[in-house]
């Protein structure tokens, strides 16, 4: 199955409650940090709530 790879690439200081809880759900706590998650429907809506904050790659 693919898989998607999730690179923190901004802050989350300033930032909603709402999209400070997706970050720490997908294992973000710091810019550059790097998550392989396993690519799922619930998976990518995390992503897309914070595509502003973190930029997605797939990865076979």
């Amino acid at each position: 199955m693919a898989q998607l790879k999730i690179t923190q690439v901004r802050s989350r200081i300033g930032t909603k409650q709402n999209h400070r809880e997706t970050l720490r759900s997908l294992g973000l706590r710091r810019i550059n940090d790097v998550v392989v998650k396993e690519d799922r429907p619930e998976i990518r809506g995390m992503a897309k709530t914070v595509r502003h904050l973190v930029s997605v790659e797939e990865v076979d």
